[in-house]
Order: structure tokens, then C-alpha cells, then sequence
């Protein structure tokens, strides 16, 4: 089965989503916002060994809670769970979420990574600033935004590369869409040994993370087990966090399922994946858009698209990062693009 990316190759590609990124220079830092224009039913899958996340409990699929208004990605570690508040006073004040007497709670579940150790400047005095910058993504929130260096992805690192936000998306046989978006900031390596060339190579889409295919031959380092800061003491200065989105028709469990079918595209663009220093966790929405329920071979063909698209994700997102002065390590494009 072929896929082909949607229009705008960016999770937007399915309707009724719309994403914001807000960055803050000095700490190295930012914050990605999913907002749905209608509630969407959503769930989650955690495979990395030290997540940081709220509300996640909701998600599972013997829980009452069934859509969520926004989901939130962040940098700051524990720190940046907080910039889930400020996109929860961006929607509160629309009067959106969920109504209790006379009163709108927004569902807005967060994951974070952790790049407190990037260079940044993290002295940011009593109150961290991300309930701010969570406010602002949302108030950025377009059917367009940018990947690479961006959002959750601004101080994201890899093993050897700077990490980024990356996005893709892919249109299947039926007419369902299915897109992710990921920020990257993995213990281990993108890439096959110390080449250019990318693990999710064969799932890429014309030349949208530069078209270098897989090498010739396996180099000798490509099974090499390369982890980031793997002589300094942050061991657990990782984690890839993502959000998998499709306009199918989907229950709780059948999104979860989609959550666990996306974890396979980390797995196929890292090396390695779901450790124990990592918190890899991916998000799934369904906005019921398509009016249509997917069945039999459909719901394999939605997973394996899901797997797919992911894994594209990832290498778009280090393949689009943008070199600056002070990196503890180079972008794919100052090392690699010749």
C-alpha cells in the first residue's frame, strides 16, 4: 500500500485541528499546542520509562472522559507541565470545555521532555514562564506552523544532532487522513551510524527530509547503541512526546490502538527507542471527521499509516532544525547538507 502525504504534509492535514508553537530564546526552550475546534476523542500510549504528563489517567479507555479541547507538548521537564495552564485559561475564556453548572473545564492532557540541559538559561526566578508561553502557542494556533526548530522542539537534542518538531502526514486508499506531529529529543540517534542518512528513510515521501535514502551499505557503526550525554550525568535528559491524529471514526480504544500503532515509527526513525531514560509517549486524537469507520483491513492499513507517518515526523523534525550560536550539538543541515 502507497501512501501519499496530504496537502500540507503537517498534522493540520486533518481537519478541525489547528497548532500553535511559542518559543522563549534565552531559557532554549518552548511549548507546541494542538487546539480541536470540537472536542476530539483521544487517548494515550506511554512505552518510555520516565514520562512526565497530566491528565493522562482521563485518556484510558475505562475512564468517562472521552475528548479532549487541546493536548500540549513542552520542554521544561516537570516545569513545563504548567504551560497546560495557560492553554486552559486561553480556552476557559472562550467558554470551552467541559460544562458543570455554570462553569467551562477545558480537557487539555500535557506531556514534557526535558531539556533543561541545552544551554539555556534556566534562572528563571520564582515561577517558570511556561504557563505564559503556553498561552501564547495557543493564541498561535493555525492550520500552518513550522517544524524544525520550533515549539516543544526549540531545545530539543538528539544522540550527536540537535532534535526538533517535526510533522507529516499521509492520505489512505479510503480517503482517511492520518498525521503526526513529534517532538524529538531522543536518548539515542536518528541516524545510521555517523551518516547523513535517516532510519525512517524508507517511509520518506518524495525528498522531505533530503532524499539521501538509505546507504549503499550498512556501515560498520550503524548498530552502534549511541546515547546522548553518554559520559555526563544527565541520564535522563530525553524523551520523544507526539501526537498521532486522524479523521476517522474511532472509540477510545480504537484511538489507543492508533497510539500504540505510532510507537512503531518511533521504533523504525530511532535508535534506540522507548528506553529507560526516555519518557516516549504518543498522544492519539480522532476527530470523527470522515465520517468514516474504519474496519478489517482498513484498521491494519490506519495503523501502518500511523507507523509510517511518525517515523517521517521524526526525520523532518531534526532534518529541518536550524543551527544557533551556542548548540551543544549541530544540526543535520550545517553537518550534512552539501
Amino acid at each position: 500500500m502507497a501512501f501519499r502525504a496530504g496537502t500540507r504534509n503537517l498534522l493540520t492535514d486533518v481537519a478541525g485541528l489547528r497548532v500553535g508553537n511559542t518559543e522563549h530564546a534565552r531559557i532554549r526552550s518552548g511549548v507546541t499546542v494542538v487546539l480541536c475546534d470540537q472536542p476530539a476523542v483521544a487517548a494515550v500510549q506511554v512505552l518510555g520509562g520516565a514520562p512526565g504528563t497530566r491528565e493522562t489517567d482521563l485518556l484510558e479507555p475505562h475512564n468517562a472522559v472521552e475528548k479532549v479541547d487541546a493536548i500540549v507538548l513542552s520542554g521544561g521537564s516537570a516545569f513545563g507541565l504548567d504551560s497546560a495552564s495557560g492553554v486552559q485559561a486561553f480556552l476557559r475564556e472562550r467558554g470551552v470545555g467541559v460544562k458543570v453548572h455554570d462553569l467551562s473545564i477545558p480537557i487539555v492532557p500535557a506531556a514534557i521532555l526535558f531539556d533543561l540541559v541545552n544551554g539555556g538559561d534556566k534562572d528563571w526566578g520564582r515561577y517558570p514562564p511556561y504557563r505564559d508561553l503556553g498561552y501564547e502557542a495557543a493564541e498561535r494556533a493555525s492550520e500552518t506552523f513550522a517544524i524544525g526548530s520550533s515549539g516543544a522542539g526549540y531545545g530539543a537534542l538528539t544522540a550527536g544532532l540537535k532534535g526538533g518538531l517535526g510533522s507529516a502526514s499521509a492520505v489512505l486508499s479510503n480517503g482517511v487522513t492520518v498525521s503526526a506531529l513529534v517532538a524529538v529529543n531522543a536518548v539515542g540517534s536518528v541516524t545510521v551510524g555517523d551518516t547523513p542518512h535517516f532510519w525512517a528513510a524508507p517511509f520518506e515521501i518524495g525528498d522531505e527530509f533530503g532524499a539521501c535514502g538509505m546507504p549503499a551499505s550498512a556501515p560498520a557503526d550503524a548498530t552502534d547503541v549511541r546515547l546522548k550525554f553518554r559520559s555526563g550525568n544527565s541520564p535522563a535528559a530525553n524523551t520523544t512526546i507526539a501526537v498521532i491524529a486522524t479523521d476517522a471514526v474511532l472509540t477510545k480504544a480504537g484511538a489507543k490502538r492508533l497510539a500504540m500503532s505510532a510507537h512503531d515509527g518511533f521504533a523504525r526513525a530511532i535508535w534506540p527507542a522507548h528506553t529507560p531514560a526516555d519518557g516516549d509517549l504518543v498522544f492519539a486524537l480522532a476527530t470523527g471527521g470522515s465520517g468514516i469507520v474504519p474496519e478489517g483491513d482498513a484498521t491494519i492499513e490506519l495503523g501502518a499509516a500511523a507507523a509510517a507517518a511518525m517515523a517521517r515526523a521524526v526525520a523532518r523534525g531534526v532534518f529541518a532544525a536550524e543551527p544557533a550560536a551556542g548548540d551543544f550539538f549541530p544540526a543535520w543541515r550545517s553537518r550534512w547538507r552539501r
